[in-house]
């Protein structure tokens, strides 16, 4: 799928946006940590890369050491969290973010990341943006994406049905589980079009939103 050269649009009563890869590029600084961890373990790290994105860190130690009890995973992940967290190095806005925040102002939108409150504080401050009022952390779920909990979650803190909900992700895991909630997605940069989102952007300068006075959402999409 190729970004749209004709205007689509999208209507909804609330937005649920991903971090990295959506509204941040913190590819640099995930790129480093993995390669890393692949190479400790004996993994090919281009493998490692395809599978890491959009999931929490030990969720995609699960798929990449199936074999390795969960309580390992978990440890791992809290050391890898840490060394992310330290490290803002390359990490930038998605061209546009800034500008597609400050029009979500008053809106209903939440963010639904796989990132603990320390990484999504840290990146979000990293690459110039605000936080949403309303924010799902890996902290609130039980299960990773391609879980749909996060987004069943955001769309619950914001009282609105999740058919009425469209989800913007950069990720394979990502648009799953929005897919599984029973939402549209928006897919987001160049990982996203060959993960069936309802349409995909190059990046957050292509999506412009507007508020109607019933309180529906116009998301237009080019």
């Amino acid at each position: 799928m190729t970004a749209t050269a004709t205007p689509t649009v999208l209507t909804a009563r609330a937005l649920l946006l991903d971090m990295d890869g959506t509204l941040v590029n913190s590819d640099a600084v995930v790129e480093r940590i993995w390669r890393r961890w692949a190479e400790r373990h004996g993994l090919d790290a281009d493998e490692v890369m395809k599978v890491v994105h959009g999931r929490q860190g030990h969720a995609s130690m699960a798929v990449l050491l199936p074999d390795r009890p969960m309580e390992q995973n978990l440890a791992d992940n809290a050391r890898m969290l840490a060394e992310e967290t330290a490290d803002m190095d390359g990490v930038v806005a998605i061209p546009g973010a800034p500008e597609f925040l400050a029009a979500l102002r008053g809106l209903p939108h939440a963010l639904v990341t796989s990132a603990d409150v320390p990484l999504s504080t840290a990146r979000m401050a990293a690459a110039g943006l605000g936080l949403p009022d309303v924010r799902v952390t890996a902290e609130s779920v039980g299960a990773s994406k391609p879980d749909p909990e996060g987004f069943l979650k955001g769309a619950a803190e914001l009282g609105v049905a999740p058919a009425e909900c469209v989800v913007l992700e950069d990720s394979g895991a990502g648009i799953t589980a929005g897919k599984a909630a029973g939402m549209r997605v928006v897919g987001v940069g160049p990982r996203a079009g060959s993960h069936g989102p309802d349409v995909v952007v190059r990046d957050l300068t292509q999506v412009r939103v507007e508020a109607q006075a019933d309180g529906i959402l116009r998301i237009y999409v080019r």
